[in-house]
């Protein structure tokens, strides 16, 4: 089967219409990320930036990215994204069907129409596929754990951050601190590097300009254990168990004090929620983040989960090494998007802010010596 997202660099100027209080509140948090580290960042652009690099808009029930689908079920409405070839792949699995055709989603959805909504998501769980059920998901803050010793209050500036985050919002979260002074080193698998650099080169470099390029082994993990020891601030957005059982983990790195450890997910840690598989979209319709009426959803913005999570995640960041640091912070897509969904839907503004890129990001391990330095540097300074 082929595989049904497509990408695209189309930088005329696109309008994406989102509901005026969630700009309006995006506004009011990247206000309190310019008080807490003096970063110049504009939230229409934060929400709107990738759709004006790629020339994306939502399209009702289809959305903007054009992998994930609003399907109505026997009870309800449902999300899934078929974003990857191997969820493309799980279709019949999922239909338990082999009579699946090129373009999957004519029977998906008339499949979803037969089903309840905890039916399709079940199901679609057990397959690691990206689904939700429209407001499954509760609002709530970060959570936030006491995480080893605390120090003095701190800002951005001259921090090391160490991103192990792919995709859009943990990244995200990097470039901002980027943006406020922080050295920020993007960390890549040298066998399974972040999916978006094999997509628009310019949303990539957007999100990864500012930074250094680190590649290591995973499964060899000393030097990358050496590159977190020395880290102020970690950002990731793994199973936890993905990097717990190489040791990678946030209680297997030698402490720091003041050291601020963020944790990105999808749905959350708890229970069968830290294995539910997220996406920009599918989160926020299981945060209830969506426009048009209850009769007839309509997805909000591009993947919106996505770069609220990172604003959210940066101030929460910066809170937090204001106050000492000395924390885990766990901050989840789907949740970040229900504190918006109780938001009105009406009126709705547009978003036409498109980001000015002007550095390109480094090559695949570029600063390796570069950020072995910075190790060896550290590790003296805090003797």
């Amino acid at each position: 089967m082929r595989l049904l997202a497509r990408k695209t660099d189309n930088r005329d100027v696109t309008s994406l219409v989102v509901p005026t209080a969630v700009l309006s509140r995006a506004r009011r948090t990247v206000d309190a990320y310019r008080t807490l580290t003096g970063a110049d960042v504009d939230a229409g652009e934060l929400v709107a930036g990738r759709a004006g690099l790629l020339g994306l808009t939502p399209h009702g029930q289809v959305s903007a990215g054009r992998a994930t689908r609003l399907l109505r079920a026997r009870d309800g409405w449902c999300a899934l994204t078929l974003s990857r070839s191997e969820d493309v792949d799980a279709v019949p699995a999922m239909l338990q069907s082999d009579a699946v055709g090129d373009d999957p989603w004519p029977d998906v959805e008339a499949w979803v129409a037969e089903n309840d909504v905890a039916d399709v998501t079940e199901r679609g769980r057990l397959l690691g596929l990206p689904v939700a059920a429209l407001a499954e998901t509760p609002a709530e803050p970060p959570k936030v754990y006491p995480f080893g010793a605390g120090t003095k209050p701190r800002g951005t500036r001259d921090l090391l951050v160490v991103d192990l985050s792919v995709m859009w919002a943990g990244p995200l979260c990097g470039h901002l601190l980027a943006l406020a002074g922080a050295t920020v080193v993007k960390v890549e698998s040298v066998t399974r590097p972040d999916g978006a650099r094999s997509g628009s080169p310019a949303f990539f470099d957007w999100l990864n300009g500012r930074k250094l390029s680190y590649v290591v082994d995973f499964d060899k993990p000393a030097r990358l254990q050496a590159l977190l020891a020395a880290a102020d601030v970690v950002i990731e957005s793994s199973r936890p168990a993905a990097l717990a059982r190489r040791g990678l983990g946030p209680t297997n790195v030698s402490p720091r004090d003041g050291r601020v450890w963020l944790r990105i997910t999808g749905h959350g840690t708890e229970g069968d929620r830290a294995n539910w598989v997220a996406f920009g979209d599918d989160a926020a319709v299981s945060g209830g983040l969506v426009c048009g009426s209850d009769d007839a959803p309509a997805f909000c913005g591009d993947a919106i989960a996505d770069p609220l999570t990172g604003l959210h995640a940066a101030v929460a960041v910066a809170q937090s090494l204001r106050s000492g640091g000395g924390e885990l912070i766990e901050i989840s897509m789907a949740a970040v998007a229900a504190t918006y969904a109780a938001m009105p839907r009406k009126p709705e503004t547009s978003c036409t802010a498109t980001p000015h890129v002007t550095t390109h990001a480094a090559a695949l391990g570029a600063d390796n010596e570069t950020v072995e330095l910075l190790i060896t540097e550290k590790r003296f300074a805090s003797c």
